[in-house]
């Protein structure tokens, strides 16, 4: 593995150890942390330290360093835990993010002096001693390692750290003793022994020995693995743990052994496993995400083990398993009539190219909770730019969908919260006008149904002013003034682009930005948004999202001169409608009766255009589907080839946007189709007049 590999590692790691920190200060200032939350904090700073002394990063080691003694001393309960404090160390972690963007694209480190004078600050108002900011970096950071290797200099490392040897030794040091062993996998995954030793020397402890014993001859020497091992003596002063923190960055990768009766580690000799992988260097650093491997065979398997897969190879992966599906649909076209031996070994086929579909995407598939964990800090800021008290509320975390959606959330989910404080939930003042309590709700959660995610974000504010609402649509020339419009199409008019009914421009909202790129990034994404308000009770939006934007399910159908594919995680049922089963509406219109209620028929041929429409329903067949938006529906179509998945070519990138389709798919005879875009589709047939006109 390539130094370019590991650092980039290094990097990821450092994105998960943020986020590590973040969640645990988040949890911090709920009030409700414990001794495991501050450590787990202190073990995130302390491994990003570590792995930027082992890179030469000197301005992130510096810092990360600072943060790190401050946080020694709220794990020591030397400095307690409050809301000040808490703020100080999330803006700390901004700072430490700017470091490691800094360092990871080779740009000019962030001006933390500032932040550096804070964190000293705060920890000298806790009764330890004073960090100076010229020694917040231990004098060896700021050279970076060798190009050539890690060259562990002997007689330069125990001259650097005890000076002569033979007085040490020959003294009868007091406390307790450490003995360590540095293995092959430490400098293969970055780690500087050398960084690591000289920092328990300044910490007190004292060199009093190297071993050689394990060093072989010269033609066996394999430069790789590691054969040194150090004892230094520990004043009694200094805790255990302490020590061991200092190396908790390299793990398993350093033999330890402790006590006055301590053992040196043996050697451990790492081989190379059998079978490799290429080493491909990301296009990015950050297109890698973590994979969960399932019933993998290995030499020694370990529940819970994974694996760091470069994304561009699971994209990669999940392209080519949609060329195998395309592959297999033309092949059973082919076969489709050679008789049942060759059924059944299309349909053996068909469950084993859809057992690696299932496999691909779980692997892609990620808990919306990544999303989700970057709320609080949202809200902390509004709340504390605004003056309103709002609380949290957030359920369905966990629930999976792909991480090409969940990249792509962020954004549009910001622009809800941040309407939502600014536009929804009142002051404090006036909700307790109002009989409310004084503190906002703004509950957050997520769930599957019917094959898709939806996502629902629901304040307890003021509601949408409908009245104001359609007046700023009059005055912005959006509606007539003598529009007749229902409480739904008016709740629709604040995604307009341009659309805003704050009286004041602020640096929350006011400039009709908003609401309509979230409505924009949620239809690229194949996905629809719905509003509900009641004034003064409060607002939900409701964001319903394929689970994956690359493969799903549908149903092939005939409509008119037209084959298209309906998806199937809207279908209900298909049936084929009798005379009695049909009553007409006025217009042209007409209604399903079935299972005791009255269904709108969308005769799909005259809405998209096609030519040789079917010229009654009762000739055709009728497609339930259920919609976020309008409920359920019946889709007209000639007739249904084929139920099979099919993958989804993105018609906006080759093409342009169309309405009432989501994307394109090539079918088994290698002909294009429409994938419709259900939700879209009926909402728009249902809007007044449209059926009628379509009639």
């Amino acid at each position: 593995m390539t130094s370019e590999e590991i650092q980039a590692i290094f990097f990821t790691e450092c994105e998960e150890a943020l986020a590590a920190v973040e969640s645990g200060l988040t949890f911090c200032a709920s009030g409700a942390q414990d001794a495991e939350t501050i450590n787990g904090i202190f073990r995130a700073v302390h491994s990003i330290k570590g792995g930027a002394g082992a890179f030469g990063f000197a301005a992130l080691q510096s810092f990360s360093h600072c943060l790190e003694a401050l946080l020694s001393d709220v794990r020591d309960e030397t400095l307690p835990v409050t809301g000040p404090l808490v703020e100080l160390l999330l803006r700390s972690l901004d700072m430490l993010s700017d470091h490691i963007d800094a360092a990871r694209e080779g740009s000019t480190a962030p001006d933390d002096v500032a932040m550096l004078v804070e964190l000293t600050g705060a920890q000298a108002g806790s009764g330890g001693a004073e960090i100076p900011l010229a020694e917040t970096l231990p004098a060896e950071a700021g050279t970076p390692p060798d190009d050539d290797g890690f060259d562990l200099d002997l007689d330069a490392l125990l001259d650097d750290i005890s000076g002569d040897l033979a007085p040490v030794a020959q003294a009868k040091p007091q406390g307790w003793q450490i003995m360590i062993r540095p293995h092959a996998g430490a400098m293969r995954n970055g780690g500087e022994p050398l960084l690591l030793l000289r920092e328990l020397a300044e910490a007190g402890a004292h060199c009093t020995g190297c071993d050689l014993s394990e060093l072989p001859a010269l033609e066996a020497l394999d430069p790789s693995q590691g054969y040194l091992g150090w004892t230094f003596a520990v004043p009694p002063e200094i805790a255990e743990a302490a020590v061991r923190d200092i190396f908790d960055f390299v793990g398993e990768d350093c033999g330890i052994a402790v006590g006055s009766d301590a053992v040196m580690p043996p050697v451990r000799i790492d081989l190379p496993a059998p079978t490799a992988l290429p080493a491909v260097a990301p296009a990015n650093a950050n297109d890698r995400v973590s994979a969960r491997m399932v019933d993998a065979p290995v030499a020694s398997p370990v529940p819970g083990q994974s694996i760091r897969i470069e994304l561009v190879k699971l994209d990669k992966l999940i392209d080519t398993v949609g060329e195998l599906i395309i592959a297999q649909a033309m092949l059973a076209q082919r076969l489709g009539n050679k008789g049942i031996g060759a059924n059944e070994e299309i349909n053996v086929l068909e469950g084993l190219t859809r057992s690696i579909q299932e496999g691909a995407m779980a692997i892609r598939a990620q808990p919306i909770g990544a999303v989700f964990s970057r709320v609080p800090r949202i809200l902390r800021e509004l709340t504390a730019s605004t003056g309103k008290q709002v609380r949290l509320e957030v359920s369905g975390e966990t629930t999976e969908l792909d991480k090409a959606v969940i990249e792509r959330l962020g954004e549009p989910l910001t622009h809800l919260i941040r309407n939502a404080i600014d536009h929804g939930i009142e002051s404090s003042e006036e909700r307790l006008a109002a009989g409310k309590s004084a503190e906002g709700t703004l509950l957050l959660s997520a769930e599957q149904r019917s094959g898709r995610i939806v996502i629902c974000l629901t304040d307890d504010g003021r509601g949408i002013d409908r009245a104001r609402v359609f007046a700023k649509a009059v005055e912005k020339g959006l509606v007539a003034p003598d529009a007749q419009l229902s409480s739904e199409e008016i709740n629709r008019l604040i995604f307009a682009p341009g659309f805003s009914t704050a009286q004041t421009v602020s640096n929350i909202s006011g400039r009709g930005v908003g609401m309509d790129v979230v409505r924009q990034n949620v239809k690229e994404l194949g996905g629809r948004i719905t509003v509900e308000s009641q004034e003064g009770a409060g607002t939900s939006f409701t964001l319903s999202l394929p689970l994956t934007l690359a493969i799903s399910d549908g149903m092939i159908v005939n409509i008119g001169d037209q084959t298209m594919v309906v998806p199937l995680a809207n279908v209900v049922e298909s049936l084929r409608p009798g005379p009695e089963d049909i009553q007409s509406l006025g217009s042209g219109s007409q209604m399903l009766s079935t299972r005791g209620k009255f269904i709108p028929i969308i005769p799909v041929c005259q809405i998209i255009g096609a030519s040789s429409c079917l010229a009654s329903a009762e000739h055709g067949v009728l497609i339930v589907v259920d919609t976020e938006a309008a409920g359920q529906a019946a889709l007209l179509v000639d007739a249904i080839c084929d139920q099979r998945q099919f993958v989804i070519k993105s018609l906006e990138t080759h093409y342009g946007a169309v309405e009432g389709v989501t994307g394109a798919t090539i079918l088994g005879d290698g002909r294009i189709a429409l994938i419709l875009d259900v939700d879209g589709l009926v909402a728009g047939a249902l809007a007044p007049g449209q059926l009628e006109e379509a009639a």
